[in-house]
């Protein structure tokens, strides 16, 4: 499996379109890491360029984003590349706890541009009887 992360200095860049590079982890059979590398972010709005092409040109078929606009989801779908949404933080912590089921979407969608004001949230998963 490959998984691409919208990245800025190491961490999930929160405006999908506008992030530094995009991080791909690329997985083997046995959801341990094997590479990985980056893709350069192209200039102006994600949704509007062609990152979603290249991406599935990669065959990258996940992407573990902060926040995302319905635009780009679509794109990002029509490329075979599904997005989970909410994500934050260390992108190693977090290709880390998607591997190990602890990451679920979050339905909250970006609705604007270059807002600079979101607050994501991330869910997760944890054992019956912790809390």
């Amino acid at each position: 499996m490959k998984i691409a992360i919208p990245t800025r200095d190491g961490v999930v860049d929160h405006h999908f379109g506008h992030c530094a590079y995009y991080t791909v982890v690329e997985t083997d059979d046995n959801n341990e890491v094997v590479k990985i590398s980056t893709l350069a972010s192209p200039e102006g709005c994600g949704c509007k360029s062609n990152i979603a092409y290249e991406m599935k040109d990669m065959g990258i078929t996940l992407m573990l984003a902060g926040n995302i606009g319905q635009g780009a989801i679509n794109k990002l779908g029509s490329c075979g590349i599904e997005v989970i949404k909410g994500c934050e933080g260390n992108v190693e912590t977090l290709v880390r706890d998607y591997l190990a089921g602890k990451i679920v979407d979050n339905p909250q969608i970006c609705d604007h541009h270059d807002c600079g004001h979101h607050q994501p949230t991330i869910s997760i998963v944890l054992p019956k009887g912790i809390v």
